[in-house]
C-alpha cells in the first residue's frame, strides 16, 4: 500500500466518523425540537393563566434544572409561538425538526407565510445554510427571486453534508448541549484526551530530554491503584514530571494530589 492509498483510507474513515457524528446530532436535535413543540402546546393550552404563567414556569424549571439555559422566558415564548404557528405535528417532525432551533426561531420571526417557511427550511437543508446565511437569504428576498417550479417542488428529507455549515452548527448547537445532561467527568475526559495529545507533542518536540511514560499511568500504593494523567521522565534532570489535568478553578487539594504522586513515583 502506497502513501496515497493510505491517505485516501484515512479520509474515507474521517468522513464516516463525521457523518455518524452528524446523524447523531440530528437525532438529538429532532428530539429537542419535539420537546420544545410539546412544551409550547402545553403553554398554549394554559395561556388564559396570563403572562405570569410563563414567568413562573421559567423560574420553577430553573430550580429543577439550574444548569440549563434553554427554558428562559424568551425561549418559552418562542416555544408557544412555534406550537401555535405549526398545528400539524407531522410537519414539525418531518420538516421543522431537520434544522436547529435557532434556525426555526429566525424563520418564525422573519417569515409569515407557511409556504415560505417550509421553502426556507427545505433550502436550508439542501444547501447547508448557517444561521447567518439563512437570515441573509430571507432578508434578501431569495424566495421571491426563485422560479415558480422551484417553489412548488416537494420537500425532500435529506441530511446536509457533514462538512456543511449547517452540520457544524447542528453539532455545536448550544440548545442541543443544554438538552443533554453531560456529567462533569465526561467533559473532563474529553478535554483530557485533547490535552494529552497537545501537551505530549509539545514536551517531546522541545527536545530537552523528556521521555513519555504514559497517560493514566497506574501506581499501586498500599494495595490501592492510583492513576496519573500524564507521566514524563526528564533524562537531563533525572526526575519525574507529573501532570494532572483538571477542569474548573484551582483547588488546594489538587496540589496535595500532585505531591502524593511525586512522592509515590
Amino acid at each position: 500500500m502506497n502513501n496515497n492509498e493510505y491517505l485516501d483510507i484515512v479520509e474515507t474513515i474521517k468522513l464516516e466518523i463525521k457523518s455518524a457524528q452528524y446523524k447523531a446530532a440530528v437525532s438529538v436535535n429532532r428530539e429537542l425540537i419535539m420537546l420544545y413543540y410539546n412544551i409550547g402546546r402545553i403553554i398554549n393550552e394554559h395561556k388564559t393563566w396570563g403572562n405570569k404563567f410563563i414567568e413562573n414556569l421559567a423560574a420553577d424549571i430553573r430550580i429543577s434544572f439550574p444548569d440549563t439555559k434553554g427554558y428562559s422566558i424568551r425561549n418559552l415564548k418562542y416555544m408557544a409561538k412555534f406550537a401555535a404557528e405549526y398545528p400539524d405535528e407531522e410537519f414539525v417532525q418531518t420538516v421543522s425538526a431537520q434544522i436547529p432551533w435557532s434556525h426555526n426561531c429566525a424563520i418564525l420571526d422573519k417569515v409569515k407565510e407557511f409556504s415560505k417557511r417550509e421553502w426556507y427550511i427545505r433550502k436550508t437543508c439542501e444547501n447547508g445554510w448557517s444561521h447567518s446565511v439563512l437570515i441573509h437569504q430571507i432578508e434578501s428576498g431569495l424566495y421571491e427571486r426563485q422560479t415558480t417550479v422551484d417553489k412548488i417542488s416537494n420537500f425532500e428529507s435529506r441530511l446536509a453534508a457533514p462538512q456543511s455549515e449547517l452540520a457544524v452548527q447542528t453539532m455545536k448547537d448550544p440548545y442541543v448541549f443544554d438538552f443533554i445532561p453531560f456529567r462533569e467527568d465526561m467533559v473532563e475526559r474529553d478535554i483530557e484526551e485533547a490535552l494529552v495529545k497537545d501537551v505530549t507533542k509539545l514536551l517531546l518536540e522541545l527536545g530537552t530530554g523528556f521521555a513519555f511514560l504514559g497517560n493514566q499511568y497506574r501506581l499501586n500504593v498500599g494495595g490501592d491503584d492510583f492513576y496519573i494523567d500524564l507521566l514524563f521522565y526528564n533524562l537531563n534532570l533525572r526526575c519525574y514530571v507529573v501532570i494532572e489535568l483538571k477542569t474548573g478553578e484551582f483547588k488546594p487539594e489538587f496540589a496535595g494530589q500532585l505531591n502524593f504522586y511525586l512522592s509515590a513515583v
